[in-house]
């Protein structure tokens, strides 16, 4: 194997493979990035058992083959050499990389040990990149983190004709984001729960390409894969991640069709506000919000402790109301809103508030909601 190719594309496409080894992989070949070279240029990979990536590049190959290298220390390397071409070859169990007056010798890895890549499934539709991406990243912020409640770790995907459904939860907040995408087929029904993490990444690092192909079965399980496409500098960036098993709980009930207290709020006002009046609650207790009178007034601490209060403007429709609610998680749900104002409604205060943008349309024929559990207040 022995090839030319750019120093930008290259160390582009290294990072964008290496970005999902695992830290502590559980055979040593897991924490390699397999090179393939061939007359149609490079395929860069890596693979988990659990994600894949998969970049192709143009370069100029004078020998064909492949090599396992350290993904890591392959990615350090390509991001330090100097803006010159990269001259890369195997020689026997090492590979040589040249870069101008740098040069550098790696250890192989066994390929023969390497797990054969996935492929990806037939392609369901495409989505314009950068929508979602925005789309992708408002959702996973209800995600739950905790690897004891796994299917509370993914985002479900549902896809019903022109539309996607991104759902997320961690049973204290629930998020819902809509948009409108291009199906393969205009009956398109399916849904699929995928890791959050892996989603939040893959849709951002597909961002700067036009439009991302989404590839899933029709089941929404089949061989229990999702594949994502998209380019990249100087190629096609593909990556699989197998879906999560277990049922997402049925979360669409939760948002109240009716609304008793709404209030309209300046975001940037009521972010700031919350951040200074959280800065004097203790770590799991409440902020306190309560409405009337044309305003919204915040309290945070209690008793001997230090204290804090401040008012916003609010324009308030319905009953006046006192409520409270995580401080981090409110602040959570407002900023992955667009809209300079947002919604705040109620059905009453013991319930949840649903929170969204006026007028919220992100332009891309979806809509976002933040439902928030509210916390009980210190009497």
């Amino acid at each position: 194997m022995k090839f030319r190719v750019d120093r930008d594309v290259l160390a582009d496409a290294v990072a964008w493979a290496a970005r999902s080894l695992p830290v502590r992989p559980s055979a040593p070949v897991l924490a390699g990035l397999l090179i393939e070279a061939s007359d149609e240029g490079l395929v860069l990979s890596t693979f988990d058992y659990e994600t894949s990536a998969r970049a192709t590049l143009a370069a100029d190959v004078s020998d064909e083959g492949k090599a396992l290298v350290s993904g890591r220390l392959l990615a350090d390397i390509c991001r330090s050499l100097p803006n010159k071409p990269v001259d890369l070859a195997l020689d026997g169990s090492r590979v040589s990389l040249t870069c101008g007056s740098s040069r550098f010798s790696l250890q192989t890895l066994p390929v023969d040990d390497y797990p054969t890549i996935p492929e990806m499934p037939a392609a369901t539709g495409t989505v314009s990149s950068a929508a979602f991406a925005h789309a992708v990243a408002q959702a996973v912020t209800a995600a739950g983190r905790d690897d004891m409640l796994p299917v509370l770790t993914g985002v479900r995907v549902e896809i019903e004709g022109d539309t996607i459904a991104l759902l997320a939860t961690d049973r204290f907040r629930l998020s819902q984001r809509e948009l409108t995408w291009n199906p393969g087929t205009p009956d398109a029904s399916v849904a699929a729960l995928v890791p959050a993490k892996v989603l939040g990444d893959t849709a951002k690092s597909l961002a700067s390409g036009e439009e991302i192909t989404i590839a899933l079965s029709a089941s929404g399980t089949g061989d229990g894969i999702i594949g994502f496409e998209g380019t990249g500098p100087g190629g096609v960036r593909r990556t699989t991640t197998r879906l999560l098993d277990g049922e997402f709980p049925k979360v669409r009930s939760l948002f109240p069709t009716e609304k008793v207290t709404v209030a309209r709020i300046d975001r940037a006002e009521l972010i700031d506000s919350i951040k200074r009046v959280s800065l004097v609650a203790d770590r799991n207790t409440a902020v306190q919000l309560a409405f009337g009178d044309g305003q919204l007034t915040l309290d945070a601490g209690s008793g001997d402790d230090a204290q804090a209060t401040e008012s916003v403007p609010a324009d308030i429709d319905g009953e006046e109301l006192v409520t409270g609610f995580n401080p981090a998680f409110l602040l959570d749900g407002l900023g992955a809103i667009d809209e300079p104002v947002v919604e705040l409604a109620f059905t009453q205060a013991s319930k949840p508030v649903v929170i969204s943008g006026t007028g919220d349309d992100a332009g891309d024929g979806g809509s976002f909601r933040y439902l928030l559990m509210p916390r009980r207040l210190l009497s």
